[in-house]
């Protein structure tokens, strides 16, 4: 990375302090704004990004996972209690036994599950940040090379409507000037003249390449 590119990347760095930036990978308006192939940054940041995401989607899910076996499990405890009564050696408190084991398995489950959720909401916000300073790096650039093209484009429709101005006035000077010969023609010859000039030139008719009516 250049100067002139590090400067950027600072300047957009500053401009996004304090700013609550939506999670971009999740917004469709974010895909709307690459129509031609991402630049090879911001692809690999939307891959690390979607990772984080789908790690904290799965980490959610089997945290809910492991907590509604956790109550089936609790719930089975309470049920068997009721029944097992005073008998030591019965079933029940052989499973009463099996499912506290389990519901210990599920409490250190969950523990795991949780010590791994708690940074990751960090990481996303840091990698969504770095994303977004990649996205408006990249549109930057688009923009300017837009903006260059654009100017280029409205010089050239200038120069065109002027040499189309030019023609028209040249067009109307040359009918003008075949307008008059025509008539002067037509004094001294009369009708006979498009005869003898070969001429397809006609002022009461429309000239084929005039556009008038």
């Amino acid at each position: 990375m250049d100067r002139n590119d590090r400067n950027q990347k600072e300047t957009f760095s500053q401009a996004l302090e304090g700013k609550k930036v939506p999670i971009l990978t999740l917004d469709n308006k974010w895909y709307h704004l690459f129509s031609e192939e991402k630049r090879q940054e911001v692809s690999e940041l939307e891959q690390q990004l979607n990772i984080l995401l789908k790690q904290q989607g799965r980490l959610n899910n089997e945290i809910k996972d492991i907590k509604r076996l956790k109550k089936k499990l609790m719930g089975e405890i309470v049920s068997l209690m009721d029944e097992a009564g005073q008998e030591a050696e019965s079933e029940n408190v052989r499973k009463i036994e099996q499912n506290k084991t389990k519901v210990e398995e599920c409490n250190e489950l969950l523990e795991g599950r949780q010590d791994e959720l708690l940074d990751l909401p960090k990481q996303i916000e840091q990698a969504n940040f770095q994303l977004m300073l990649a996205t408006m790096d990249s549109c930057y650039d688009t923009m300017k090379e837009n903006a260059e093209e654009i100017q280029e484009i409205a010089n050239w429709v200038s120069e065109i409507r002027i040499e189309l101005k030019k023609k028209l006035v040249r067009k109307q000077e040359m009918e003008q000037r075949n307008h008059a010969i025509y008539s002067y023609m037509h004094d001294v010859f009369g009708a006979e003249v498009i005869d003898i000039f070969d001429l397809k030139y006609n002022p009461d008719q429309q000239h084929p390449d005039s556009g008038e009516k």
